[in-house]
């Protein structure tokens, strides 16, 4: 007898946005859109550091692998980078029961298990403030991916997708 095959994993994206000010906008995919926060540091391997993340509106799936220049006078306009992008895995629990993601972000806890080309492992995003944009917190889970001696963010500023850096893309569409 066949197995069953196993449904593909969702897909996350992290773009770097050098909007108003340089940003990471980490995105899951959940229900057929992005679920989106804005993370102004990036994502840290450090299970110590506490990175604001601060949820934004959904984005369209086929935002996923977008990378350009948003134009002037447009919402979040500035060059966007696919800083990382990959599957993951839904590790949220209540009881000792999965929960499906969009429950858990109801609910303001998840966990998700990323698997990208920069950022691998176990993160965690706790909602701590549900004012009009709800604040998150961003924290590494403590698993073997952990490192805090290495800086993604700092060490591999460019694009999984082209290799080039946001400079390198503002500068070549003269922005």
């Amino acid at each position: 007898m066949a197995k069953k095959a196993e449904p593909e994993l969702p897909w996350f994206v992290i773009q770097k946005h050098d909007a108003t000010r340089l940003h990471y906008d980490l995105r899951l995919e959940v229900d057929g859109v992005l679920k989106s926060w804005a993370v102004p540091r990036g994502p840290s391997l450090d299970p110590r550091d506490k990175r604001l993340a601060v949820q934004v509106e959904d984005h369209a799936f086929d935002y996923l692998d977008f990378e350009g220049v948003i134009g002037e006078r447009q919402y979040g306009s500035g060059a966007v980078i696919v800083w990382d992008i990959g599957r993951y895995r839904n590790l949220s629990e209540a009881d000792g029961e999965p929960v499906p993601l969009g429950d858990a972000i109801e609910a303001g806890h998840l966990k998700v298990w990323l698997e990208g080309v920069k950022v691998i492992g176990g993160f965690a995003l706790t909602r701590t403030d549900d004012g009009a944009k709800p604040q998150w917190l961003l924290v590494k889970i403590r698993d073997q991916q952990a490192d805090p001696d290495n800086d993604p963010v700092s060490a591999r500023p460019e694009s999984v997708l082209t290799g080039r850096t946001i400079e390198e893309l503002a500068a070549e569409t003269g922005r």
